[in-house]
């Protein structure tokens, strides 16, 4: 199976990377990680936790805070732009940005790529492959607003981070889990049980 390339910028919403990445590699997917610089200062901001830049570093990293085996993992360099899913000679399974600050979302909206999670969103768009794009941010501008149209007509798909309320979650976990999970309905994955509608309860 191809990979997937999970990128993160340095939006507010870790919690949703860290357990995409986690129910990815559990279900053993093959798994390209692009952590942007602001992600890391994010990290060290909002989690108390250094995430090592180095790829190799960031790896092993992974592996022990998440207490995951299984799946491939291969990190990038944020600004390593020689890296193989640069490329659109590299297959990939589709893209997703999780969380997408609106900064990235406009510098991919006008083509400009500055760094690799840029890149590879212009790989996968020029390409006709999936790309899914988690904004957050609010409220959302006029400008915001044309940033993901053009790039919703350009073939993206803009799944914007928004809790359901009918699955009466009792924690954040259960309801980050039904935010990732319906995230990755758009690869048509199922990467965890979660409490769909089923209409009104009898």
């Amino acid at each position: 199976m191809d990979p997937y390339v999970l990128a993160v910028s340095g939006a507010s919403a870790q919690p949703l990377a860290e357990r995409s990445l986690q129910l990815l590699l559990e279900n053993n997917r093959d798994v390209h990680l692009i952590f942007s610089h602001g992600a890391l200062q994010v990290w060290k901001a909002e989690r108390g936790i250094e995430v090592p830049m180095d790829p190799s570093d960031q790896e092993k990293f992974w592996r022990d805070h998440l207490q995951v085996k299984n799946g491939n993992l291969t990190c990038h360099r944020w600004n390593d732009q020689s890296a193989c899913i640069a490329s659109g000679s590299f297959r990939t399974r589709g893209m997703a940005i999780v969380p997408c600050s609106m900064g990235t979302i406009g510098r991919i909206n006008a083509g400009v790529s500055i760094d690799l999670i840029e890149r590879c969103a212009d790989v996968h768009l020029k390409e006709g492959r999936p790309l899914v794009i988690a904004p957050r941010d609010m409220p959302w501008s006029i400008i915001h607003l044309r940033n993901l149209t053009s790039l919703a007509e350009a073939g993206a798909k803009i799944a914007p981070p928004i809790p359901a309320w009918y699955t009466k979650p009792n924690t954040i976990e259960e309801m980050v889990d039904f935010l990732v999970v319906r995230l990755f309905d758009l690869f048509d994955e199922r990467l965890a049980p979660i409490n769909r509608w089923n209409g009104p309860s009898q």
